[in-house]
């Protein structure tokens, strides 16, 4: 007689194991009448508001300044010597 692999068992057992949770959860699917009553409100968020864009633009732009201009303000000065053999 021949042996089953565990490979076809594990894919047998599987098969059943997911028809098994398929009739579980579709027994759980009842025709159940349920009122609700909601209330709607409406919200504006944070950054919909365009100041908060013109504002976080400007703080953006004056950062961006800032980093660009660097350490300018230090009185070294470089001078680049060419020596000409005439």
């Amino acid at each position: 007689m021949k042996q089953i692999s565990f490979r076809w068992g594990y894919k047998i057992f599987l098969a059943i194991l997911f028809t098994c949770i398929q009739v579980f959860l579709w027994a759980q699917d009842t025709n159940q009448t349920v009122t609700t009553k909601t209330t709607e409100t409406t919200t504006t968020q944070w950054y919909s508001s365009p100041w908060v864009w013109v504002a976080g633009g400007a703080v953006f732009i004056i950062i961006l300044v800032a980093l660009m201009r660097g350490n300018s303000s230090t009185s070294e000065t470089r001078t680049t010597v060419i020596k000409d053999n005439i």
